[in-house]
């Protein structure tokens, strides 16, 4: 029995997006953005030079039809990315109103968001006093640091020290539809964190904020780190996704890296978490292992959460060149009849204004489907084509590519 492996590289871009002049960074339009595209004519020209050094180097996504996807997608062709692919390739376009994990990921799992997300205004205060008076009582705090606009990374910087000698919690947005609780792991307490995440999770849900988001961190003042133990607590997708296609057929469906979140664990059978490195450790064990007529659904968070917020072409193309090389492994592991799908699920150019994600189509990379071209595909159409790959009625609004 047919398997499928639905990997998502985490705000891995192609550009050309049709709407995407509706959609800013700051005041500045995402009109032009291509994550891809500018991280290789950065690379091409000698900008990225940090930690690598040359032409972005990506042969075996580009062996699949990566150079073909981005130039389909937005017409812009990858400095030294010509193969001839050997895969399915095309490029997808999301019809959600958001930019943002959740939106992508359900509209790629075949629904849609039919709502519009709430987001916090960029004013400080962000954050209605209610709000900041709940989590102060759900936590047993005094008070709360933060209410604003902010990356992770600097508000931590600036309350870290007074976090630690108050125990407030430190409470953030984005442009993104999130509301993120920082918190120390051993002052505070990991499990506090996550508990009071869970709690007022639910209040945010019902104004439409798609995620809370608990982000601790060890360390002080000018050495803390972020852990990889991120939790996040999504708002309930509005109908039965991929996931629970596939689990209501009676297969398994594994998850990796933050997709059990972001389906707060509906039609998921188990997940593994970690950093990225570690999570290809697991993706290759499912490769090994997963059961005939499975699901494995990856997400690979690090091109976003640690390159494209921060704005780090070099690191970026360090992580994808990394990544390149591990897929090599992977489709090498691949048994007969099994279907490899690789996209994203919006974009983040690093070299972009501001620093929130960017509005793009994203590759469809197929391995074990044949060869050729699929065009412009919607991104419920790779929901669709996993499940017909795996002989699972789809319930949505896509069709099969395949």
């Amino acid at each position: 029995m047919s398997r499928a492996f639905l990997i998502v590289m985490d705000s891995v871009g192609a550009g050309g997006a049709p709407d995407a002049h509706t959609f800013f960074n700051g005041k500045v339009p995402d009109t032009g953005a291509n994550t891809l595209g500018h991280i290789a004519e950065a690379c091409a020209a000698g900008r990225a030079e940090e930690g690598r050094s040359g032409p972005l180097t990506m042969p075996n996504l580009d062996a699949l039809g990566l150079g073909a996807a981005v130039r389909l997608a937005s017409g812009a062709a990858m400095p030294g990315f010509d193969a001839a692919p050997s895969g399915r390739w095309g490029a997808a376009t999301e019809v959600s109103r958001g930019k943002d994990t959740p939106s992508g990921h359900w509209e790629l799992a075949g629904v849609p968001v039919p709502w519009d997300w709430h987001y916090f205004p960029d004013t400080i205060p962000a954050f209605p006093q209610d709000l900041m008076d709940e989590v102060a009582r759900l936590c047993g705090a005094g008070g709360t640091l933060g209410n604003c606009h902010a990356s992770g990374v600097p508000i931590i910087e600036e309350h870290c020290a007074e976090h630690i000698r108050t125990g407030w919690p430190i409470c953030y947005t984005s442009a993104d539809s999130v509301f993120q609780i920082a918190a120390h792991e051993e002052s505070f307490g990991l499990d506090r964190l996550l508990k009071l995440c869970e709690d007022i999770a639910p209040r945010l849900h019902a104004m439409r904020v798609g995620r809370v988001i608990a982000r601790p961190f060890v360390g002080g003042p000018g050495n803390f780190k972020r852990t990889a133990n991120r939790h996040d607590y999504a708002i309930a997708t509005p109908a039965p996704t991929l996931c629970d296609w596939v689990q209501g057929a009676g297969r398994k469906v594994h998850a990796i890296g933050k997709i059990g979140d972001i389906f707060s664990m509906r039609g998921i059978d188990d997940v593994k978490k970690g950093t990225d490195a570690a999570l290809f450790e697991h993706l290759m064990a499912a490769v090994r292992e997963a059961e005939p007529g499975s699901l494995t659904f990856a997400n690979f968070v690090e091109f976003d959460s640690a390159y494209g917020h921060r704005r780090d072409v070099s690191g970026y193309a360090r992580a994808l060149e990394w990544f390149d090389g591990r897929v090599g492994e992977f489709l090498a592991t691949l048994k007969p009849g099994d279907l490899a799908i690789f996209t994203a699920d919006h974009g983040n150019d690093p070299t972009w204004t501001g620093s929130d994600h960017t509005r793009e189509r994203v590759p469809v990379l197929v391995a074990g489907a044949g060869q050729g071209g699929i065009g412009k595909v919607a991104f419920t159409d790779i929901g669709a084509s996993v499940a017909a790959h795996l002989g699972v009625p789809s319930q949505g609004p896509g069709g099969s590519f395949l």
